[in-house]
């Protein structure tokens, strides 16, 4: 009496668990599952950028077409809309003094809390943890609590209602994420390279202008983004502090079109494409060291 052996069959993936595959071998569940996922995600997309659209759109048309409706592409497109706004408003001021304020303050928080962030990362002070963390704490002060607080000290500095009341508590206002972020991306230099030009007889001034500086490059842009799109956006601050009208900012302008007794709603969305575009051309621009500045700050 002989008994035969025979070898197992071999299974097909998936055929254990009763799964569908594909040609390719991917289980069926998953594209489904996938195919679900990309199509919220591009309603949601869509249900998002539609009232950027809706105001791209409504720059390019009359201010009747706009109350009419029903439609987001313009029948009749015209930059009359655009071009009556930039001159018959004085926006071309407008536009000078956010660009003002907005680059002074970007300049100032990248050079002042680029160096601050330098001796939080390789010098020794008395302090220094204490200090450090300080800052950290500060990131989890909302800023519309020290907004009365910091109009009376523009008030005694008697820089209330100029420029200065909006760059200085801007610059201010960004020192807990700027140091943070800086910290811990220059905590990511190696050390040798600091020790080698300190053999080399570098300062400190060199080595933090010629190694770190340039190493840290996507972390800087990130910061220079994150204080110069929400300063070109202040609003509150400035219509507190700001009583003269040659000063008026971007937002200010845009808020005394929405308020005036007719309101043109064609202008009203061609005043925000131009406060707009600006922010969007400055975010392609550096897209990819922003990109590359947040994960080298959370690596750090």
């Amino acid at each position: 009496m002989s008994t035969t052996l025979s070898a197992p069959r071999a299974t097909a993936p998936g055929a254990a668990t009763g799964a569908r595959t594909t040609k390719k071998g991917t289980p069926v569940t998953k594209i489904v599952v996938r195919t679900v996922i990309g199509l919220l995600l591009a309603a949601y997309a869509a249900v998002s950028l539609y009232p950027f659209l809706w105001m791209v759109s409504a720059a390019f048309k009359t201010n009747s077409e706009v109350q009419e409706g029903g439609h987001l592409i313009p029948h009749h497109p015209t930059l009359h809309t655009l071009t009556d706004t930039w001159n018959r408003l004085d926006f071309f001021d407008y536009f000078l003094n956010s660009v003002k304020v907005t680059v002074l303050t970007t300049v100032l928080v990248v050079v002042i809390y680029s160096a601050a962030s330098y001796a939080f990362a390789t010098l020794n002070f008395p302090g220094k943890k204490w200090l450090y963390r300080l800052f950290l704490v500060l990131l989890f002060v909302p800023g519309v609590v020290t907004l009365l607080p910091v109009v009376l000290l523009e008030s005694k500095m008697d820089i209330l209602g100029t420029h200065w009341g909006l760059i200085l508590p801007g610059v201010n206002g960004s020192a807990p994420l700027a140091i943070l972020m800086l910290t811990n991306s220059f905590n990511a230099v190696p050390g040798e390279l600091r020790e080698a030009a300190r053999m080399d007889g570098a300062g400190e001034l060199r080595i933090f202008t010629r190694i770190y500086l340039p190493l840290t490059r996507p972390a800087l842009i990130t910061i220079a983004l994150l204080t110069a799109i929400p300063t070109w956006n202040e609003y509150q601050l400035a219509r507190i502090s700001l009583n003269d009208p040659s000063r008026y900012t971007l937002p200010i302008a845009l808020q005394q079109l929405q308020s005036s007794n007719v309101v043109q709603y064609n202008s009203l969305m061609a005043a925000a494409l131009i406060m707009v575009i600006p922010v969007i051309i400055l975010f392609l621009c550096a897209q990819r060291y922003f990109v590359n500045g947040l994960v080298g700050a959370v690596k750090g």
